[in-house]
C-alpha cells in the first residue's frame, strides 16, 4: 500500500510554476529595421531643445550574434536626456540588464537603463559615464534629475567597448552591477507602481544598446 500512499501524495501536492510575469524577455535587434525605430519602441526624451534619435545599425561586435544594435544617433544639448522605452513592458520588482558601447560624445558618453517610467519626466536610472569615469543611479521627478547613488572611486570603462548594466530592484531597495560587480545599493520609494523599461543617454551621448533583458513582474 506505500505506493498507493506515495501515489495519492503526489496528485494532491501543489504544482509550482514560475509566474508568466517573471519570465525574462531579452530585446535584440535585426536587419529588418536598419534605419529605423523598432516596431513596439517609443523615442521620448526629458528636457528641452531636438534629440534623441534611435534606429537600428549595423554592428559587427554587437553580443547578441545579430550583428545589430539599437543606437542613439543625435547629439543634443547638455541637459536633454534621451530615451527610447519598450512600449509594451510594465514591472515593479525586476532585474533588468543590457549590453552598451559607448561610440562618440564630446560632453556626454555612455548610458544606462530606466525602469518603473510613468512617463518622460519620471523614472528611475542607472547609467555609465566613461567620460566621468563614474557609474551612478538616479531617479527624475517632474523632469528634475536626482542623485541616489555614486561610486566613490574612478570606474575606468574604455569606450568602444561593450560593458553590462544590471540593476534588481524589490520593493524600495535598489542594487547596480557593472559587468558583473556590485557597485551601489540605494532605497527609494518615490515610484512604486509598475512602469516601463527602457534605455538612456544624455546630451550627444551616442552609444550602441544589445540584449535588453528584464525579468520580474
Amino acid at each position: 500500500m506505500r505506493w498507493l500512499t506515495v501515489a495519492v501524495a503526489l496528485l494532491i501536492a501543489p504544482v509550482l510554476l514560475p509566474a508568466a510575469g517573471d519570465e525574462a524577455r531579452t530585446f535584440t535587434f535585426s536587419k529588418d529595421d536598419v534605419g529605423k525605430l523598432p516596431k513596439g519602441w517609443k523615442a521620448d526624451h526629458t528636457g528641452k531643445g531636438e534629440g534623441s534619435v534611435w534606429k537600428v545599425v549595423a554592428d559587427d561586435t554587437a553580443p547578441s550574434k545579430t550583428g545589430y544594435a539599437l543606437a542613439q544617433t543625435a547629439e543634443g544639448p547638455s541637459a536633454f536626456f534621451n530615451l527610447c522605452v519598450a512600449e509594451d513592458t510594465k514591472y515593479t520588482d525586476l532585474e533588468i540588464s543590457v549590453a552598451f558601447k559607448a561610440v562618440r560624445g564630446k560632453d556626454d558618453q555612455g548610458g544606462g537603463v530606466v525602469w518603473r517610467y510613468r512617463d518622460a519626466d519620471n523614472y528611475y536610472i542607472c547609467r555609465m559615464n566613461p567620460l566621468e569615469d563614474n557609474f551612478r543611479v538616479y531617479k527624475v521627478v517632474g523632469g528634475r534629475r536626482m542623485q541616489l547613488a555614486t561610486t566613490k572611486n574612478d570606474v575606468k570603462v574604455p569606450a568602444g567597448e561593450w560593458h553590462t548594466i544590471k540593476v534588481t530592484m524589490k520593493g524600495e531597495e535598489i542594487a547596480c552591477f557593472l559587468d558583473g560587480k556590485k557597485h551601489l545599493e540605494a532605497k527609494d520609494a518615490t515610484f512604486q507602481e509598475a512602469g516601463k523599461v527602457g534605455l538612456w543617454s544624455k546630451a550627444d551621448a551616442q552609444s550602441h544598446f544589445d540584449n535588453l533583458t528584464i525579468k520580474g513582474h
